[in-house]
């Protein structure tokens, strides 16, 4: 016989009771152990990372410690020598360029040395004319007697540029209302190009001494000759227009510009041979802005000031500045005959005026002095300047040395803004 239901169901739960009572027990362990297994993984997991993180962050900050320390300058100079690689074409505007891609650029360019980067040497030098009694000493001695003592210099520079101060023509009708009348033979240019004098500015008081068919001569005889020339022009767009040159991977843009004319009709026009006039300077201030999206160094050559007149006239201030407010690098004057002071505003160089270089011989010695102005640019446009002294003798400079070249350096730091200094060298600088 069995037993009754309800004895069997109470059997039933007393022999489980003790069943559950070990599974509720185990259940527990199991639960404590995964927690204490948790815990100890995400604390061994966790710490180790953050050793691993810490250890790789401060293994990136000596990397670049590293990078921008002591072999920072050849870092820098690889990566320069890749852009440059990469990059032939110079002058190129990269406003397109990602903004983040042209701030790493110029962080390189922040820390290369200047000694790396490509530059270009460029000489300038004043008035020049080979009229009346230069002509003269210049056809008993031959026409590259002005550059007897100059060497070699301007074939090993990258750029030599002078103010050519007459028309070069074997024809043309003499102005009748000037004191001093000019007019060279084109064998002066020959000789020149064959010294290594590479452009001339034509933006003077003197260009259309013998009339248009006079500039127009000059013109074609400059071309014939393989001499650049800026500052007039057959009509306005080329008398404002900037001439281009391709030097060590730099573009330069050469203009010329006059503030000195005897005649309002030598503005150049749509139509009418002229000059690139500066009286009202919004012409030649729109194609300086034009070049400077062209080109990587821009250059004005102006005429003006009052001659021989070692003060400057206010225009000279005042357009040099808006010039280089447009975009020029580096602006070179002539005109007054005598050697002016310089001045560096904004970081960019002002030669007021580089006297005569070839010309006849005054009886006023200011007219003597003279300089080759050099100037060492960047791509950039950042120029250093270097005075070398001479004399300009009838038709001739001559070198000069020790004291007399001290002293013409010492004039032209006396013209200077107070924190222009030149050093025995010729060397310019600016506090």
């Amino acid at each position: 016989m069995y037993p009754p239901r309800s004895q069997r169901n109470e059997g039933r739960k007393r022999a489980r009771k003790p069943k559950i009572g070990k599974a509720w027990i185990i259940t527990n362990l199991v639960l404590l152990f995964m927690i204490v297994g948790l815990f100890s993984y995400y604390y061994i997991f966790e710490h180790d990372s953050s050793g691993s993180l810490a250890e790789n962050a401060k293994y990136s900050q000596t990397e670049k410690n590293i990078q921008t320390g002591s072999s920072g300058a050849k870092s820098s100079s690889e990566k320069d020598g890749q852009a440059q690689e990469d990059s032939p074409n110079k002058g190129v505007n990269n406003d397109d360029a990602p903004t983040e891609k042209r701030g790493t650029e110029d962080d390189i360019k922040s820390t290369t040395d200047d000694a790396n980067s490509p530059a270009v040497t460029l000489h300038f030098i004043g008035d020049v004319q080979f009229s009346g009694k230069v002509e003269q000493r210049l056809e008993q001695n031959g026409f590259d007697f002005p550059y007897q003592y100059l060497g070699s210099l301007f074939h090993k520079d990258d750029l030599t540029i002078a103010n050519l101060e007459t028309p070069v023509t074997t024809n043309g009708v003499g102005a009748l209302n000037k004191t001093y009348v000019y007019k060279s033979s084109p064998k002066a240019l020959t000789a020149m190009a064959v010294a290594g004098v590479d452009a001339v500015n034509l933006a003077n008081n003197h260009i259309l001494d013998q009339g248009t068919s006079g500039l127009l001569d000059t013109l074609k005889y400059l071309d014939e000759k393989g001499i650049a020339h800026a500052g007039a022009g057959r009509n306005a767009k080329e008398a404002y227009a900037p001439h281009y040159f391709e030097r060590n991977g730099i573009k330069i843009a050469l203009l010329g510009a006059t503030r000195v004319m005897p005649e309002a009709n030598w503005n150049a026009s749509a139509k009418q041979p002229g000059v690139a006039g500066a009286y009202d300077s919004t012409a030649i201030v729109k194609s300086i802005r034009e070049a400077r999206n062209q080109a990587d160094l821009v250059i004005v050559v102006a005429h003006w000031g009052k001659e021989r007149a070692t003060t400057l006239e206010p225009h000279q201030t005042e357009l040099s500045h808006a010039f280089i407010d447009a975009g020029a690098d580096l602006v070179i004057g002539g005109h007054p005959h005598v050697l002016q002071g310089m001045e560096q505003y904004k970081g960019k160089w002002i030669a007021y005026s580089t006297g005569n270089f070839i010309f006849s011989k005054s009886t006023v010695p200011a007219t003597w002095d003279t300089a080759i102005f050099q100037a060492t640019c960047t791509r950039n446009g950042d120029c250093k300047m270097k005075l070398t002294p001479y004399r300009a003798e009838l038709g001739q400079p001559i070198p000069l040395k020790d004291v007399e070249a001290s002293k013409i350096l010492q004039k032209v730091t006396a013209l200077s803004p107070s924190n222009v200094s030149i050093g025995v060298d010729g060397t310019v600088s600016a506090q």
